[in-house]
């Protein structure tokens, strides 16, 4: 008679291993690594809810949004307006500017400029935030890396 674990034929292949893996102790003492905890033992102590009711933190979204939505409407139609120009315009945009650069060349390099000029804003406005996060954590008593 073969044992549980010895593979026979018209049975998977597969052993059979009824014990759990991660109850070994490793051989070294001490709290587990970040990356061997389990849910359980990965509790988060801070009350996130509670944050996130803060009139602070709501301030600090509404101005997020302030500046992210009409920056990314602004961008969208700045974007699309070189296809349509070029679609419904063409006249207009084959516009000789400068020797052999029109209109929609212009414009195409503009976008360039464009994208820096809104990534350069980001930036400014994200290092206020950050600061502004960083001042609603420590008042919750939270320690951020």
């Amino acid at each position: 008679m073969s044992s549980p674990d010895t593979p026979t034929p018209d049975h998977d292949l597969t052993g059979i291993i009824a014990s759990q893996t991660d109850i070994a102790p490793l051989g070294r003492g001490g709290s587990k690594p970040e990356h061997e905890r389990t849910a359980d033992e990965d509790i988060d102590p801070v009350e996130w809810a509670r944050i996130a009711g803060d009139s602070d933190f709501q301030a600090l979204l509404r101005r997020k949004l302030r500046l992210v939505i009409p920056a990314t409407a602004f961008f969208i139609v700045y974007y699309f307006l070189l296809p349509i120009g070029v679609g419904w315009f063409p006249g207009l945009m084959e516009r000789k500017v400068w020797g052999d650069l029109n209109i929609a060349y212009l414009y195409a390099l503009s976008q360039f400029f464009m994208a820096w000029i809104l990534a350069g804003i980001y930036v400014v406005a994200a290092a206020r935030w950050d600061r502004s996060q960083n001042a609603l954590l420590k008042k919750f008593g939270v320690s951020h890396q």
